[in-house]
């Protein structure tokens, strides 16, 4: 009896060996035929990798590469799904994990297609394995689908929220020598263009007046309401009810295009003749000049910040203040 349970005993341990043999011959089959890239199935290769038992992860991609089938979305996330495989399969796995990738082209698998009621590509389908510690239970695959384009990331990220927990290999993107050749030369050209000119342009950006006069426009455009203008789409005049052209809209929330041009320029008046009377006049030597220069320059001033009252008071009614000769 001793013998006899021995010996049964070693033929079940056998059966299992046998039966568990093929699942792991299998995965290191398929593991040794693509290193990096995504294994090219067709119909038959397809059920078999996904067929059960299999104790490894295998995500498919279901698409049509070829031009005469029109899916662009489908020839443009190809580069991203090789990306995907290949980062996976050479960075280093948690242990224990074991995944797949697959790509099956219509052309190769049209009964897989028809089985599966496909209308669209691409389609990523995800198999989870149905034996080993990380079994799940038997059901049918996780499948993404595609709205739209999808980079690489996306759909990795995807893929390691159905994986167990562990460290998994990072999506590292190769470089792209074109590119960084390309900024090379444009920016050793920058370079040499900048010493060549450098003698007529540092003279242009070091002068304080150029600053001044660009500050002084930029000031002057967003303080008459330029902004206001751009956001609410303002009409340039309106009528006035009565025949004629208002330039000048009631009250403080509206405002027109024309308006905001006469303040700027009322401004740009203002700013010239202070800027004048601080600078300018007080170099004139001749004392009769400078003394008509100051009339003239107060004059203007005056002017001017009463034409900036009139309209502040056509904007608000209720204003109390004015100086002549508005």
């Amino acid at each position: 009896m001793k013998v006899l349970s021995l010996a049964i005993a070693f033929l079940c341990s056998a059966g299992i060996a046998f039966s568990a043999k093929p699942v792991t011959d299998k995965f290191e089959r398929y593991q040794s035929l693509y290193r990096y890239t995504p294994l090219d199935l067709d119909d038959s290769t397809y059920e078999d990798l996904t067929s059960k038992p299999r104790d490894y992860h295998v995500a498919v991609l279901l698409t049509a590469l070829e031009a005469r089938y029109g899916c662009t979305l489908c020839r443009d996330f190809q580069p991203e799904w090789d990306l995907v495989a290949r980062s996976w399969n050479k960075g280093s796995k948690p242990d224990g994990i074991k995944m797949l990738f697959g790509t099956l082209d219509f052309n190769r698998g049209k009964n897989t297609f028809q089985k599966l009621m496909l209308q669209t590509a691409p389609v990523v389908l995800f198999f989870p394995p149905t034996v080993g510690p990380f079994a799940k239970v038997d059901g049918p695959p996780l499948r993404f689908d595609f709205s739209g384009p999808v980079s690489a990331d996306q759909l990795y990220t995807w893929i390691n929220r159905h994986l167990p927990e562990g460290t998994k290999p990072p999506l590292v993107r190769p470089i792209n020598y074109m590119r960084l050749i390309s900024a090379v030369t444009i920016l050793m050209g920058l370079i040499t263009l900048f010493n060549v000119l450098s003698s007529y342009v540092l003279p242009i950006v070091r002068s304080r007046n150029i600053w001044a006069a660009v500050s002084l426009i930029a000031i002057l455009l967003f303080t008459s309401g330029y902004m206001f203008n751009h956001i609410r789409k303002v009409p340039y005049v309106a009528g006035d009810g009565r025949g004629g052209i208002s330039y000048f809209a009631g009250g403080f929330s509206n405002q027109f295009g024309m308006e905001t041009q006469i303040i700027a320029a009322t401004y740009g008046i203002l700013s010239f003749a202070t800027i004048a009377l601080a600078l300018k006049v007080p170099r004139i030597t001749d004392a009769k000049a400078q003394q008509l220069a100051v009339i003239i320059w107060g004059t203007v001033l005056l002017g001017m910040y009463s034409f900036l009252l009139s309209a502040f008071r056509a904007k608000n009614g209720g204003y109390p203040f004015f100086l002549p000769p508005f």
